[in-house]
């Protein structure tokens, strides 16, 4: 990603959307990075790719994540992660536990505001940690 493409909301703007829809915008982000990621890892079948990515993708992955990394969040972040963690969605997760699905809406709402925000830095830097943590994990 580049500055020029990302938008430069306010923070005072960001934190006028509900969490849900901030979650919305990142889960967009995560999934792109990651399928970038994989894609640049291996060049195989799509099946193979899409395998691959659900793996860093799913609730459970996000859910590990965000338990590793919350000791880095500044306050402004921990607060939009949790603001995430704690709103009541009218979907309720198929294939993780619903706190894992909680978590990983907390981690969603944060890169879609760091994301919206514009701050890029902070939000590869997350991103790539992410992709750390769980390429690191056995049984994911």
């Amino acid at each position: 990603m580049n500055s020029k493409s990302l938008p430069h909301m306010t923070i005072s703007e960001a934190r006028g959307y509900s969490p849900l829809a901030l979650a919305f915008v990142g889960d967009g982000v995560y999934e792109t990075f990651i399928r970038t990621k994989v894609l640049l890892k291996a060049n195989t079948s799509a099946n193979k790719l899409h395998k691959e990515a659900v793996r860093y993708v799913r609730a459970e992955a996000q859910s590990m994540v965000v338990r590793e990394l919350m000791s880095t969040l500044t306050e402004e972040e921990d607060s939009v992660f949790k603001r995430g963690r704690n709103a009541h969605s009218a979907t309720t997760p198929k294939h993780a536990s619903v706190t894992d699905y909680r978590y990983a809406t907390g981690f969603e709402a944060l890169l879609g505001y760091l994301y919206l925000t514009g701050q890029e830095e902070r939000l590869t830097l997350i991103m790539e940690q992410a992709y750390e943590v769980i390429s690191a994990a056995k049984t994911i």
